[in-house]
């Protein structure tokens, strides 16, 4: 027998089809969550612990190996133009100084020009095209602190100096007749003038309202650098020379420049190492306080 069309069931038909009984929606109701919650975590009710909290060394480096995989590709032609502007600079010097100690103030400054042009001109650039093209929205997605974004850029690129430094301070030592004996304390100086220089850049390239201007300020920094930090104090007038006591880089030029004596006066060398180690916890602080006012934009 075929059955009637829906608008001709009758009442009892729609009752029985409609009525579901309470107590079974509000026992489904009463249980689900609970069977999500032990499907989800497995613990009978009791909230799944969160993955752990990214921490800052194992962060840093892996951003430091990123960064220096990134610069060991693409900067590699800036750092030979950065090693040879340098060393240009010491063979134009060679007719004007003889030597003493304006020649060792131009081989320890245009040895660590070349940190200068590196971590503090190109790492400003860099900055400061993330924050305009917005790139600074992946690392903000990504779980790690903000200030092992700043420290791995940092260190990636003041460790890309290192063969431009050591060749500079090399050519320059045979150059200007100055010895070769002390020339580990660029160990100490690479780092530390790399660390203030490279949180100045970076500061630089993210407070910069525009990627023109973060290019403007990196070099400036590199030109700040280059004559307060190649031509000798005694050379300066007296209110340059309080702009060059500013300038992060000077530190780590007088702890060089004093390394090339016959016999360096080492607690003067560890006096100009440490405060180029201060400021360059300060440039850094401010280079991360910096990248999270921008990254929040």
């Amino acid at each position: 027998m075929p059955r009637p069309p829906p608008s001709v069931r009758t009442e009892q038909e729609q009752r029985q089809v409609s009525i579901v009984p309470a107590q079974a929606v509000a026992g489904e109701s009463r249980t689900a969550p609970r069977d999500i919650r032990a499907v989800t975590d497995g613990a009978g009710g009791t909230p799944a612990p969160l993955a752990p909290r990214a921490r800052l060394l194992p962060s840093m480096a892996a951003v430091y190996r990123a960064q220096l995989s990134r610069a060991r590709v693409a900067r590699i032609p800036l750092l030979f133009v950065a090693t040879f502007q340098s060393v240009g600079i010491m063979v134009l010097m060679r007719g004007v100084v003889d030597g003493g100690a304006e020649a060792r103030a131009v081989v320890a400054g245009s040895s660590v020009l070349v940190v200068a042009f590196v971590a503090l001109n190109l790492l400003a650039q860099y900055f400061g095209q993330l924050r305009a093209t917005g790139g600074l929205d992946h690392y903000a997605t990504l779980p790690v602190p903000p200030a092992a974004v700043v420290l791995g850029a940092a260190g990636a690129y003041a460790s890309f100096t290192v063969p431009g430094t050591a060749v500079t301070a090399v050519t320059g030592s045979l150059l200007f007749d100055l010895p070769l004996t002390h020339l580990w304390v660029l160990v100490a100086v690479i780092p530390l003038a790399g660390a203030a220089l490279a949180g100045l850049g970076a500061a630089l390239g993210l407070l910069a309202p525009r990627q023109e201007l973060a290019t403007l300020l990196g070099q400036l920094g590199m030109s700040a650098a280059l004559l307060l930090g190649v031509l000798p104090a005694d050379r300066l007038p007296g209110p340059i020379t309080y702009a060059r006591d500013l300038l992060p880089s000077t530190y780590g030029v007088e702890a060089l420049a004093r390394s090339f004596d016959r016999h360096p006066h080492w607690p003067t060398v560890a006096f100009d190492l440490a405060v180029c180690a201060a400021v360059g916890v300060v440039s850094l602080a401010v280079a991360t306080w910096a990248y999270r006012r921008a990254a929040v934009r």
